[in-house]
């Protein structure tokens, strides 16, 4: 039987360029490429393009590595170093086995053209592009092998046909960024006309884990994009700033929005900048004071149901400290005791909140999330881009979202700002407004938060080779320390001394 394989048909050397974009955003750190056909067929322009199109620069000098058989590039987003080899010159296959292929993709990607020459001895698992003369301007390419890459392609030549149908053909892709989630972003741009390119596949159900629900479905995750959708919708009627949306695939999962600008809330040092994260708050306080539906009736006639962040979605959240974090620590998994103690604590805790203030809740709203939006005036400065986990949920997680927020460090004396600034406009919205309410719902979600995040950011480097959030970890214990002096939390800071190293390990 034949594999899979990709046909297509280049016209010129802007179809070529084209491709070489798309394939930039296909790959990941560890793919193998192996460029083949006869001289002169486009194998270095393809492998140019793509080193180019990565690193965001159309003038790169990427010369032929022809005769010095290597030829390495600096490590960029999201392919890692760029490893570029020619075998042409390859006087005995064996020696292949000295041009370090197997190291380099360890940090990056490598190219190898004319991977015949040495076939038998590159690593297996790459993927095999083959380019044939047409004419004298054009080429027929065939892409065929690693089925996890080939279908990484295929979904980046729909992307393209995606832009092509929906806006205008030949845009120039370029990656922004990842998340922790399968979502991607581009920007994308005809000119200096730009926008934000989405590229979230459904969410494939995980294991079941508990009622006959993955984890997705019982924490409330997103699992396509019609979320967003609807919530977009929902808080630009209200007038909040969010990106428009101009082309929607709903089935693919690709949106077409508007670019809202690189401008965020931190300082030039990375740090929160006061006025902003200020500004951000007053968003919320504003955003608070509305009574939100708990369903959306989008333009196309589809309802989307808003879910209750309830009990159990908090609790299978806090469960992932025992499951991640408290092995790592510990070196062992949690008894049936500790289990049943912690699992107690929180059901009470999560009990507690229910008679407290609820809201809309987009459970993402924190610095990098945040855009800020110069040209506009009072709350309206603040861009929302990532609300498609959005629940009915208590008032407090959004703001600690941002009061203790997870990647960059909010100090004590900000954090009372903030929290000044809220409860003085909610009470200036709301004469009614329990204050002190809020801070004691504020102490559990912070502790809520503080305790899910590190059992998610101990999984994404055990289990998805993210080891970067680790960096977090420590900013997050001093949080989780603060909130764990609020009265209502004495039982949870007895088990967390008990059970871990949160009360005895240093801050950030």
């Amino acid at each position: 039987m034949d594999e899979p394989s990709i046909y297509l048909e280049l016209q010129d050397e802007i179809a070529a360029a084209l491709l070489a974009e798309d394939l930039a955003l296909a790959l990941k750190p560890g793919d193998l490429i192996m460029l083949s056909g006869d001289l002169g067929a486009g194998k270095t322009t393809i492998a140019r393009g793509l080193i180019r199109a990565s690193n965001d620069d159309l003038t790169l000098e990427v010369p032929s590595p022809t005769f010095t058989l290597v030829q390495e590039y600096p490590p960029n987003k999201p392919l890692g170093t760029i490893t570029h080899i020619d075998l042409y010159r390859l006087e005995e296959a064996e020696e292949v086995e000295q041009l370090g292929i197997s190291e380099a993709l360890d940090t990056g990607i490598a190219l190898v053209e004319w991977p015949e020459r040495a076939e038998e001895f590159l690593p297996q698992g790459g993927l095999n592009i083959s380019i044939t003369h047409l004419d004298a301007h054009s080429r027929s390419v065939q892409i065929s092998g690693n089925s996890a890459i080939l279908e990484r392609v295929e979904r980046s030549l729909a992307i393209r046909r995606f832009l092509d149908t929906n806006w205008q053909e030949n845009a120039t892709r370029r990656y922004l960024l990842g998340d922790a989630s399968s979502r991607t972003y581009e920007t994308v741009s005809i000119g200096l006309d730009r926008r934000i390119l989405m590229n979230s596949p459904s969410m494939a159900d995980g294991p079941v884990i508990r009622d006959g629900k993955p984890y997705s479905q019982i924490a409330h995750l997103a699992e396509d994009v019609r979320p967003f959708v609807a919530i977009a919708q929902l808080l630009r009627q209200e007038g909040f700033q969010t990106p428009e949306i101009f082309a929607r695939d709903m089935e693919a999962g690709f949106l077409l929005i508007s670019h809202l600008g690189n401008e965020g809330v931190l300082d030039q040092h990375g740090l929160p900048d006061q006025d902003k994260y200020v500004a951000a708050v007053e968003t919320l306080a504003k955003l608070h004071a509305i009574k939100w539906p708990d369903r959306v009736k989008m333009k196309d006639g589809i309802d989307h149901r808003i879910p209750a962040y309830d009990q159990v979605a908090m609790m299978i959240e806090t469960d992932l400290l025992i499951q991640w974090y408290l092995p790592r620590v510990n070196g062992k998994p949690a008894d049936d005791a500790t289990q049943r103690q912690f699992d107690e604590i929180w059901k009470n805790l999560t009990s507690r909140l229910e008679i407290f203030d609820k809201t809309l809740t987009l459970r993402d709203f924190h610095s990098p999330n945040i855009l800020w939006l110069k040209e506009n005036s009072g709350t309206d400065r603040v861009g929302l881009i990532d609300f498609q986990d959005a629940v009915i949920g208590p008032c407090a997680y959004d703001f600690a979202s941002l009061a203790q927020d997870a990647r960059v460090t909010v100090s004590p004396e900000l954090e009372q700002v903030l929290i000044d600034t809220y409860l003085t406009a909610r009470a200036n919205n709301n004469p009614q407004f329990d204050s002190a309410g809020f801070l004691e719902s504020y102490a559990i979600i912070s502790a809520q938060r503080a305790t899910k995040l590190l059992g998610i950011f101990v999984r994404l480097d055990q289990r998805d080779n993210k080891p970067a959030y680790l960096a977090h970890l420590p900013r997050l214990k001093t949080y989780l320390r603060k909130c764990l002096e609020h009265p209502a939390l004495t039982e949870l800071k007895q088990w967390y001394c008990d059970n871990t190293d949160v009360l005895t390990s240093g801050s950030d």
